[in-house]
């Protein structure tokens, strides 16, 4: 297991970047703006678990595979704007919660924690981010890296917890007061967020 040293200076490198906007933090907020807090939790609960499964590929020497092949990136990266495009036209001509349809139809948290895994899952970015990143914590004398990486990931976990419910329940509480209201917006809110994230991971220049 890492130092106390080292988790706290994880700690505050995870800070930084959870609580800069990116891709993650808008497909919680969108989810959160059109269903409510419960649905931007459970996008958070499946983002999370991808978390753990990139530390995991990242420990076993999986995703270096993303740096070696370029085709293998490429095809994690066009199947993964596939199904952000997929979940787009899904919430836009999906069956409407009510005849307003002023928001998209309830959907289960367990569909929402697993849209949410898949889209992390199928972001290689996020993969050539972890394995840049959380090697650097890793000590070798401080046993497995195993061991070591999926505690680095609970740690990112905890503090994207904190920073993201901050999120959620602010998205939650403006989206009662004002999208809400207006018939429409939620759905066409989340799908274009769906529709961008998808061409920003498909337009995306290589591995930078």
């Amino acid at each position: 297991m890492p130092s106390l040293d080292t988790l706290l200076l994880f700690s505050l490198a995870c800070l930084a970047l959870t609580a800069t906007p990116g891709p993650d933090m808008l497909l919680i907020v969108s989810r959160s703006v059109s269903q409510g807090r419960s649905a931007g939790l459970a996008t958070l609960a499946g983002i999370q678990l991808g978390t753990y499964c990139h530390a995991l590929a990242t420990a076993l020497g999986l995703s270096g595979l993303l740096l070696a092949a370029p085709a293998v990136y490429d095809a994690v990266r066009y199947a993964g704007a596939a199904y952000l495009l997929w979940l787009a036209g899904k919430t836009l001509f999906g069956k409407p919660a009510s005849q307003t349809d002023s928001e998209p139809a309830p959907i289960p948290s367990r569909r929402i924690v697993l849209q949410g895994l898949l889209t992390n899952l199928l972001n290689p970015k996020m993969a050539l981010f972890v394995l840049a990143l959380f090697p650097q914590f890793v000590q070798a004398e401080r046993g497995g890296v195993l061991v070591q990486m999926m505690t680095l990931a609970s740690v990112l976990n905890l503090v994207g917890l904190a920073v993201n419910g901050v999120v959620i329940l602010l998205a939650d509480k403006m989206a009662k007061r004002l999208l809400r209201k207006k018939a429409g917006w939620p759905r066409y809110l989340l799908s274009g967020v769906f529709v961008a994230l998808a061409c920003r991971l498909a337009w995306a220049e290589g591995r930078s």
